[in-house]
């Protein structure tokens, strides 16, 4: 995806109707979505190959260029003419989100689509430490694709996290890590929500654990933090954020920091902490925001 920003100041109210009047300062684009996840794994210090679709357009454009000049591998995006690149448009004005427009078409992608991703996948895996599939529902991420990963790290020690969006993880199963946040969790095992100071986080940790077999469930709570879960123990990690301005690709951040550290010989449990740190310093910054390897050094000190 794209994230497209309108930076701008708001002095008074439309005449039209009961609406604000925004004055354009300035626009930026910036990787969204799962290239949110790709963009916080480079600024931290990793190296990426990134898989997915775009269209045959001027954002695809942008991205492709985007992605080249980050030194990003390129080789498992597949163009589909057709299918608009998603672009999600915020307007911001005095550091608040006042609006956001979507622009982007969610049917599944086609079968050659799927087949040239997982044919990537395949040829390209014993170079990979990690694969963060991040699922945002937009038609990429289906039932076959996830099958042709699965038997494309077979016999390897690739470690696959998921950051997931349906509420059956049955999808997922077969990977080794799961990041839902607190209500993703809830709905895959039959609740509404989470209540806070309650034991529920235990038994939804427990119970996803057992029925879908990953080897760690983190789940992110907000201010709440994190808890992690692996057979036999639960892990809670306090938030450390000092100020919220904005939550937005907090997740692509949990998850990407956690795959990089996990990649880079960490545990579950230190990557856990790691993605804690990363993930409080981008809610303390507007936008799509990600993480430098001074900042979260920074953080440790």
């Amino acid at each position: 995806m794209v994230d497209h920003f309108i930076w701008g100041k708001v002095w008074r109210i439309s005449p039209e109707a009961p609406v604000p009047v925004v004055e354009v300062a300035r626009e930026s684009l910036l990787l969204g979505g799962s290239a949110n996840v790709m963009h916080n794994i480079l600024s931290a210090g990793g190296q990426v190959y990134a898989a997915g679709v775009i269209g045959s357009d001027d954002m695809g454009r942008w991205f492709l260029d985007e992605c080249r000049r980050k030194k990003v591998g390129t080789e498992g995006i597949v163009i589909e003419d057709g299918r608009p690149t998603t672009v999600k448009t915020r307007i911001v004005a005095h550091s608040q989100q006042m609006v956001r427009f979507d622009r982007e078409k969610v049917d599944p992608i086609r079968a050659d689509s799927v087949r040239r991703i997982t044919d990537y996948v395949r040829s390209a895996v014993r170079d990979f430490h990690a694969i963060v599939i991040s699922d945002y529902n937009k038609g990429v991420v289906s039932e076959t694709l996830l099958e042709g990963i699965r038997k494309a790290r077979v016999g390897r020690k690739t470690t696959v996290c998921v950051d997931p969006k349906r509420d059956d993880f049955s999808l997922y199963r077969g990977f080794d890590v799961i990041t839902p946040n607190h209500h993703e969790a809830a709905r895959a095992v039959g609740l509404a929500r989470i209540e806070s100071g309650k034991k529920e986080p235990l038994e939804i940790g427990a119970k996803i654990l057992e029925r879908y077999g990953f080897k760690a469930v983190l789940v992110t709570r907000g201010e709440e933090g994190m808890d992690l879960f692996e057979r036999g123990s639960a892990t809670h990690i306090s938030a450390v954020a000092k100020e919220v301005y904005d939550v937005t690709g907090a997740g692509d951040t949990v998850i990407g920091l956690f795959a990089l550290a996990v990649a880079a010989g960490a545990n579950f449990k230190e990557a856990a902490y790691i993605a804690n740190q990363a993930a409080g310093i981008v809610v303390g910054k507007v936008g799509t925001a990600s993480v430098s390897q001074d900042e979260l050094v920074q953080a440790f000190l």
